[in-house]
């Protein structure tokens, strides 16, 4: 290691999101990475876990200890500060970064906190006197929140509303110390600004339903976000002049749990219990306990008022995490501050919040190492009748093929097509009696094909015929719980579908299936490859059904092109 590495300490660098940013920062040899905590023996194995080219020193640190001493004796250049929770710190809440300031080294953390955010412009004297930065809450709400709200500001002449979420895996360990936050307030009156005025809220009892889907992914299902007392709260009024409401909430899952928290936080609210503070532990178990579901995560920002132009718009910014590499969305912004410092670009010295300090791209160039999705939609009252898959894709339509692009970039009136394909037929007597009734085409080896479909208003109605054998079909835009899916409709069965482009073709992917509108178990819903994909610039298609009862049921792809009149 290189005496001018740059000497960083990670209070709780072997905690849940330390770790993960020492793991962002261990291949760089600029650095020497200091891992803090109150157990040195944890601190040494975690750093005899952990590879890469930086230096790294197991230290041992106590922020509620004699934290001056301890600095001086480390002599970092940067103190980061992940280890929380920031909500119930007792006695000098702000002893670390004061004593940050008086021995001149920078300072940022990971506080939610909303109190904590808040109070820490009142260093900010002493910080530009001392010539130190110090940025609070750098870390998804509220720093990448705001990220996301300056990219989808640039469309608005007046933002009226503002809603934000996380929905974390449940298989993701969120920590003790991230529980014993959402325990400090669940149940309590959170002060919120709703209807132009400052009022109160009930942490984890209200929410909002929100289907987070990012662009070009598989939706997340749809979920209740509930009130979180989160920075945001108190940032996002003072940014925008005229704000309406505000509202930022947590996604718990599964459901299961979500509702186990929400039921004992009303035990609060009704003030039969004082806090479930001294709960957390136990609540921390269950989120363990009940760490089932799909392995993904995400995050929203929801902007509602009024365009360049004066008119209505709403607009959204979605990210999906896949498996293990959502917990490293909240120190990303770390890793983007402490790269810039070791390439000589300082923030501005004085102590703020880190709402606006990074751009998205910076977040984004730091996302494109992991399975993590993100994009934009739009919704204006001009583009309702958009075409279907404009709607459903967003931002992603932009990555789809030429040849697809303009099957799918319908106007009023639609397209006709024609082509050839090959079709396969299941020959079980469900496959057959299923095949029947909905009009599939026989088995052929080289068939005309002749695809119709024409828009009327949101809807798409799709006529195929195989060599004079017709069956049909409605596309159509899910709602509700099935936002952002596409829905097709075959007689009493709706098929629901994530539209995701992948390279040269665009893979439509079973989310779920109804019966008379009722919901019926995925693992038995119809489904296989299915997929369109340009191929020397021709559009082709292949389709396969079949499910677990059937089995194979229909099989056919080919390729079609627009008719000529």
């Amino acid at each position: 290691m290189s005496g001018s590495a740059l000497r960083i300490l990670i209070i709780g660098g072997y905690g849940t999101f330390g770790a993960r940013l020492a793991q962002l920062l261990c291949d760089d040899e600029r650095f020497c990475l200091l891992i803090g905590g109150r157990s040195l023996a944890k601190a040494a194995a975690f750093v005899s876990s952990l590879g890469g080219k930086a230096g790294k020193e197991p230290v041992e640190f106590d922020r509620n200890g004699d934290v001056y001493k301890q600095l001086s004796a480390l002599a970092p250049a940067m103190t980061v500060d992940a280890s929380g929770p920031f909500q119930t710190m007792g006695g000098d809440t702000y002893r670390v970064p004061k004593a940050c300031i008086s021995l001149g080294i920078d300072y940022a953390d990971l506080a939610d906190s909303r109190e904590f955010v808040r109070g820490i412009a009142a260093l900010d004297a002493e910080a530009r006197a001392a010539g130190v930065f110090v940025l609070s809450g750098l870390s998804s709400l509220p720093a990448l929140s705001f990220a996301a709200l300056d990219r989808l500001e640039q469309d608005f002449s007046r933002i009226d509303h503002v809603s934000s979420g996380i929905a974390p895996s449940p298989h993701a360990d969120i920590g003790p110390n991230v529980m014993r936050a959402i325990a400090s307030y669940a149940g309590k009156p959170v002060p919120i600004f709703r209807n132009g005025i400052s009022t109160t809220g009930l942490g984890l009892i209200e929410w909002h339903r929100v289907t987070v889907a990012a662009p070009g992914c598989i939706p997340l299902k749809s979920n209740r976000f509930r009130l979180v007392d989160a920075p945001d709260l108190d940032l996002l009024p003072q940014r925008f002049e005229g704000l309406s409401s505000v509202f930022t909430g947590v996604a718990t899952k599964p459901q299961s749990l979500q509702r186990l928290l929400a039921a004992t936080a009303q035990l609060v609210r009704l003030k039969l219990l004082p806090s479930l503070l001294p709960f957390a532990p136990l609540m921390y178990r269950a989120s363990k306990l009940f760490a089932f579901g799909e392995h993904r995560g995400g995050m929203f920002v929801h902007a509602s008022g009024s365009d360049r132009a004066g008119q209505p718009l709403e607009a959204s910014w979605h990210l999906v995490a896949e498996g293990d590499d959502g917990p490293f969305i909240p120190v990303t912004g770390l890793e983007v501050l402490i790269g810039k410092l070791a390439n000589g670009n300082r923030p501005a010295d004085g102590a703020r919040s880190a709402a606006g300090e990074f751009p998205l791209e910076a977040f984004e160039r730091c996302f494109e190492r992991f399975a993590i999705h993100s994009g934009t939609r739009h919704v204006r009252p001009g583009e309702v009748n958009l075409p279907l898959y404009r709607r459903l894709l967003g931002s992603a339509w932009e990555r789809l093929p030429r040849a697809i692009a303009a099957t799918h970039d319908t106007a009023e009136g639609g397209h006709r097509l024609s082509g050839r394909a090959r079709v396969e037929r299941g020959t079980g007597f469900l496959a057959s009696i299923i095949a029947a009734a909905v009009g599939f085409p026989k088995a052929q080896d080289d068939v005309a094909v002749r695809v119709c479909f024409t828009t009327k208003g949101r809807t798409e109605f799709w006529t195929r015929d195989f060599g004079g054998a017709e069956f049909g079909g409605v596309q159509l835009e899910g709602q509700g719980r099935d936002a952002h899916l596409l829905a097709e409709d075959f007689g009493p069965f709706r098929i629901l579908m994530a539209v995701v482009p992948d390279g040269a073709k665009l893979r439509f992917i079973i989310r779920g299936w109804r019966f008379f509108g009722i919901p019926l178990p995925l693992v038995l819903a119809p489904g296989g490859d299915i997929y369109e994909e340009e191929r020397e610039s021709r559009f082709h298609f292949h389709v396969e059904i079949g499910g677990p009862l059937t089995g194979l049921i229909v099989r056919y792809a080919g390729w079609l092109e627009e008719e000529v009149s």
